[in-house]
C-alpha cells in the first residue's frame, strides 16, 4: 500500500467535502465545531481550524463568527441574456431591467438593493470614451451594491450625461431603484428609450475592495460587465459597469443562429 499522499487537514477537508456534494451535509448546514474534528481526526485543533480555512476559501463554507463554520447556501441568480432588458419588462410591469434575469426564482427570496452613493464626477477616459466626452468632463455616477437575502451579489455603477438626468429620480441619493422600471424607464420618459445595447463580459479576480465589499471567499474571482446603452438615433444615454460574485450567478443565453 501506498501512503496517504494528503496532509491530515487535508483529508478532513476532502471526507466534508464529498458529505457536501453527496447531501449529507446539505446547505445551511452546521459543520462539526473544530473540537469535534479535532476528536474525530485525532488532530490538533489547529489542524481541524486550517481544514475549515481550506473550506472556506473553496467557497464551500461560510463561517459566523461565535457560531462556527456552515455549508454555504447556493443559489445562483440566472441571468437571461438579453431577455432581462426586454422592453415590455420595464415599460409595462415596472420592474428594473437588471431584475429580470431571475424568473421562477424562489419567491421567499428578498432582492435587495443599496444605493451606495449618487455624485457629480469627472469622467475618466474609460467613461469618457463610451460617452463621447472629453476627459474630466463632468458626469453623474450612481454607484450601488446589490443583495440577495442580505447577501451582497453585485456592485453596478452608472454613468450619465448631466443633460439627461439632471433633476430625475436617477439622482436621487435614496436607497432603491429609481422608481417603477428603473433607470431605463426614468430615460424612456426624458425621450431617451434605451434602444441597443452593447456589453463586454470578462472574468478576472477582485481587488481588495471588491472582495471586502462582495465578501468573497479567498480565490473566488468576479465576473465585470461593462455595458453600453444607446437610443435607436445611436445615442449613448449609460455606461454602466457591474461588478459580480462569479458564484453567485449563471449567465443563459437564448438566441436564434444568424444566417
Amino acid at each position: 500500500m501506498h501512503p496517504d499522499p494528503q496532509s491530515p487537514a487535508q483529508r478532513i477537508v476532502a471526507d466534508l467535502r464529498d458529505d457536501i456534494a453527496a447531501g449529507r451535509l446539505p446547505a445551511g448546514a452546521k459543520l462539526p465545531s473544530v473540537r469535534d474534528l479535532a476528536e474525530r481526526y485525532d488532530v490538533s485543533r489547529s489542524t481541524a481550524s486550517k481544514a475549515l480555512i481550506l473550506l472556506r476559501n473553496e467557497g464551500l463554507v461560510v463561517t459566523r463568527h461565535g457560531s462556527g463554520a456552515y455549508v454555504r447556501e447556493a443559489y445562483p441568480i440566472r441571468r437571461l441574456g438579453p431577455d432581462r432588458y426586454a422592453r415590455h419588462r420595464w415599460e409595462q410591469t415596472g420592474v428594473e431591467a437588471f431584475a429580470t434575469g431571475v424568473p421562477g426564482s424562489d419567491s421567499t427570496r428578498q432582492q435587495g438593493h443599496q444605493t451606495q452613493d449618487v455624485s457629480l464626477v469627472t469622467a475618466d477616459e474609460p467613461v469618457a470614451a463610451a460617452l463621447g466626452v472629453e476627459v474630466g468632463s463632468p458626469v453623474y455616477e450612481r454607484a450601488r451594491v446589490m443583495t440577495r437575502d442580505g447577501i451582497p451579489t453585485h456592485t453596478m455603477t452608472s454613468y450619465y450625461l448631466p443633460a439627461h438626468v439632471e433633476g430625475t429620480p436617477l439622482v436621487d441619493p435614496s436607497p432603491g431603484i429609481a422608481g417603477p422600471g428603473g433607470g431605463f424607464r426614468v430615460l424612456a420618459d426624458r425621450g431617451l428609450p434605451p434602444h441597443e445595447i452593447t456589453e463586454d463580459i470578462q472574468a478576472r479576480m477582485p481587488t481588495a475592495e471588491e472582495t471586502l465589499l462582495l465578501d468573497l471567499p479567498s480565490g473566488e474571482p468576479v465576473v465585470e460587465v461593462r455595458r453600453v446603452t444607446r437610443t435607436a438615433g445611436g445615442q449613448v444615454v449609460e455606461y454602466a459597469r457591474g461588478v459580480h460574485a462569479a458564484s453567485r450567478f449563471v449567465w443563459s443565453y437564448t438566441y436564434a443562429i444568424p444566417d
